[in-house]
């Protein structure tokens, strides 16, 4: 039999002792019930289920949940049930996103189709989302609806992502679907799903929606800027690892709009080959100084600012309070 699992730290600031003690009892439980999931006949795929479980996600989505219950009932049964659903679909994805990425490392770890191999990667990645399946169906038939509609904007931002823009389409616009399906789309049916199984109003549960799809895609495109703009010893991670992979970020995709004849330089480099350590020096000086940057910050802020307004419809309370100032982090973690 195994111990009960440890719960990570709040991926959310809450200023509120009550809430914070309840959060972090709560949380427990969901990460009790996640370890009771993820139990298979085949050991290999218990183990391999469990590898990124345990390797060090904030459980963001699942802790969304539970705060966005906390504008109802938060013991209301649903509650723990939904929590588990999204974590075990987010889970899924990530299994699948790293064979079709070819990643080495997730949360710093072995990915599992490098520790095991693409086969047990993929399987694994089905049997959490299958068990993701049955937590849904005992939410009801309203839940497998709502289950159903994210699953679908989930793989469908992975297919665009897949496939690219068209000729005709916009690689900005293109790229900012990408991220609405497959980061925003979950994070939207997180707030919702607390919302709803707590018992709280309509509105309440409609706001929270659209805040959890704006914060979301917000939280995503920061880290675009960051990826830029941070220093190692500052977020720790390499700075412009994006952009030397070449995978396409907002303030490169902004900077790419341009038609200023000064940018010719950086327009050359976003097209070369910059696994070189010249031209990805050269490449990220480049774009820390041009006005993309700023046009990535500012949308990004208004994105937040605009999550942050539809927390009007809440009630004062540590929960509205908790929401608000993630909303704010993620303006200020642009800076």
């Amino acid at each position: 039999m195994s111990s009960t699992p440890t719960a990570p730290s709040l991926a959310l600031p809450v200023l509120d002792d009550e809430l914070e003690a309840r959060l972090r009892a709560r949380m427990q439980e969901v990460e009790q019930a996640l370890e009771e999931a993820v139990q298979s006949e085949a050991r290999f795929v218990t183990d391999a289920a469990r590898h990124l479980m345990n390797a060090g996600g904030k459980r963001f989505r699942p802790l969304l949940v539970l705060l966005a219950a906390e504008t109802g009932d938060p013991y209301a049964d649903g509650v723990i049930t939904s929590a588990c659903v999204v974590e075990l679909t987010h889970l899924a994805s990530l299994y699948h996103d790293d064979v079709m990425d070819e990643a080495a490392l997730r949360r710093g770890a072995e990915s599992a189709n490098a520790r095991w191999d693409n086969l047990v990667a993929i399987l694994t990645g089905d049997f959490l989302f299958s068990k993701s399946s049955e937590f849904t169906a005992r939410l009801g038939a309203d839940a497998v609806r709502i289950q159903a509609e994210t699953f679908t904007r989930l793989v469908e931002g992975q297919i665009l992502e897949t496939l690219g823009p068209g000729e005709d389409e916009d690689p900005l616009e293109h790229y900012l679907r990408v991220v609405a399906g497959k980061t925003g789309s979950l994070i939207a049916t997180s707030a919702r799903y607390g919302a709803r199984f707590a018992g709280a109003p309509l509105e309440v549960e409609e706001a929270l929606t659209e805040y959890g799809e704006k914060v979301g895609t917000a939280f995503q495109l920061s880290d675009d800027i960051l990826d830029i703009a941070s220093e190692s010893d500052e977020s720790g991670k390499t700075p412009g690892t994006d952009l030397r992979e070449g995978v396409p970020t907002l303030p490169v995709l902004i900077a790419r709009r341009s038609t200023d004849p000064r940018d010719a330089r950086l327009l050359e480099l976003l097209d070369a080959d910059l696994s070189d350590d010249d031209l990805h020096a050269e490449a990220l000086g480049l774009l820390r100084e041009h006005p993309a940057m700023g046009e990535a910050r500012a949308y990004v802020v208004a994105r937040a600012n605009e999550a942050r307004e539809l927390l009007k419809v809440l009630p004062e309370s540590p929960a509205r309070e908790a929401l608000d100032a993630f909303a704010a982090i993620i303006a200020t973690r642009t800076a």
